[in-house]
C-alpha cells in the first residue's frame, strides 16, 4: 500500500513542477513579448539630425513640430514653416515660438 502512495505523491509532486515549468515559459514569453514592443517603440522614434538624440513631438500653435530632447533642435516637416509664419500677430513667429519653448 505505502508504494501506491508513494506513486501518488510522485505523481502529485511531477504535476506541480509542470504547472510551475509552464508558469515560467508563460512569463518569458510575456518579457520577451514586451522586450520586442520596447524595441519597435524605440527604433521608432525620430532621431535628431544633428546630435543623434531622440526627437518628440511638440503642439505649437496648432502645428506638430518635432523637438530635440538632447539639444532642444526644432525640426519642421514640409508646410509646417508655410503654417507658422502665415500667422499675424506683432511679434514674429520665431520670437513666438522662442517664448512657447522657453516658458516650459
Amino acid at each position: 500500500m505505502s508504494k501506491i502512495w508513494d506513486e501518488r505523491e510522485k505523481s502529485l509532486e511531477d504535476e506541480y513542477f509542470r504547472r510551475k515549468e509552464q508558469e515560467l515559459i508563460e512569463r518569458l514569453h510575456a518579457l520577451r513579448a514586451e522586450e520586442e514592443l520596447h524595441k519597435k517603440e524605440q527604433s521608432a522614434l525620430l532621431r535628431c539630425p544633428k546630435c543623434d538624440g531622440s526627437l518628440k513631438e511638440v503642439k505649437y500653435e496648432g502645428v506638430a513640430i518635432d523637438r530635440c530632447e538632447k539639444c532642444n533642435g526644432i525640426w519642421l516637416d514640409a508646410g509646417e514653416l508655410e503654417r507658422l509664419t502665415g500667422e499675424d500677430e506683432s511679434h514674429g513667429w520665431l520670437s513666438r515660438m522662442w517664448n512657447s519653448l522657453s516658458n516650459r
